[in-house]
């Protein structure tokens, strides 16, 4: 953000005192609007495939350079809970249909992007059809899928701890 979003003045690193003590943020030196830059919250699934062996389902976001596999992840919509937004996701994305109720794994800072993940495990079962921001998927069976060290690979991680499955991480 460059410019007051109230009266469009140029933004500036201004320090005023806020509850914590003195903070520099991006302010408005003619409104005085700050803009807090909080992280955004991001929900994440890993997507455990019931009708398929217990697979589970990584999938390559078609605007991301490179052939890397992640968890389903996206926004919440207003007025959703946390877990209406990943199911909603998970349908979206996969086409997958859960088999149980999504079950909270942790939420890790990302902060890299500025987010914060709300990661859940989704058993899941149906005809997989991508929507438009996937490129492609693969299903891997637990014991070898392997971790990535910063944000969704976290959740991954707990999720194999939790099934007796010491994770292997890649750079």
């Amino acid at each position: 953000m460059k410019y007051c979003p109230d009266c469009a003045t140029p933004l500036a690193d201004i320090e005023l005192l806020e509850d914590g003590g003195p903070k520099t943020r991006l302010r408005c030196p003619a409104c005085g609007f700050s803009h807090w830059n909080n992280p955004t919250p991001v929900l994440a699934a890993v997507v455990e495939c019931t009708d398929r062996e217990g697979r589970l389902l990584l999938a390559r976001n078609a605007a991301w350079p490179g052939r890397f596999f992640g968890l389903i992840t996206g926004f919440m919509e207003a007025g959703e809970s946390p877990e209406e937004g990943i199911l909603r996701e998970v349908a979206e994305e996969t086409g997958l249909q859960p088999t149980a109720a999504p079950r909270l794994l942790g939420v890790w800072d990302f902060q890299k992007k500025n987010q914060l993940i709300v990661a859940y495990h989704v058993a899941a079962m149906g005809e997989i059809q991508l929507s438009p921001e996937l490129a492609e998927y693969k299903l891997i069976p637990p014991h070898q899928v392997r971790c990535w060290p910063q944000g969704t690979g976290q959740a991954l991680a707990t999720f194999l701890r939790q099934r007796g499955i010491e994770p292997e991480f890649f750079e």
